[in-house]
């Protein structure tokens, strides 16, 4: 008996982490097609929790190196069913260099291009508006050398 409810336990655990990484999968395939005509280079897959009221909401972070006079674009998508809507911003120390979101306007975009002035690690820091729980994907990719 034992081994039964040992066997069902890791069957279900196999089977949903294989269903939520192919939602993954799917998710970054329809953002990185919706990015237009460029070459993809790499993807920030983010699950967060609800930010607490009054609080700072949760963010992801990623660092990577960027090579002066190139053009890159980031874009954000939400999966279907999360709370909060994505929020992507590029920084280059704590300067911003791009967002999704312009607060002072509430205007959203899918993505933005950013031409890179300078080789150097800048951050990708990926929110949801209001603190709320969600899952999207952000998208690097490639648009042309300057």
């Amino acid at each position: 008996m034992k081994n039964i409810l040992k066997y069902i336990f890791l069957s279900l655990i196999f089977f949903t982490s294989e269903i939520i990484a192919q939602d993954n999968v799917e998710l970054v395939a329809q953002c990185a097609a919706s990015a237009g005509n460029v070459t993809y280079l790499k993807d920030f897959i983010v699950k967060l929790d609800a930010g607490i009221p009054g609080g700072k909401p949760p963010s992801a972070k990623f660092s990577m190196v960027l090579s002066k006079n190139t053009q890159y674009r980031f874009s954000i998508c939400t999966a279907p069913d999360s709370e909060g809507e994505a929020i992507l911003q590029l920084f280059d120390m704590n300067v911003l260099q791009g967002s999704t979101y312009i607060s002072s306007t509430g205007k959203e975009f899918p993505f933005f291009d950013f031409k890179c002035q300078k080789t150097g690690v800048y951050h990708v820091f990926i929110s949801f508006k209001e603190g709320k729980p969600g899952e999207s994907v952000g998208i690097l990719s490639f648009v042309k050398k300057l």
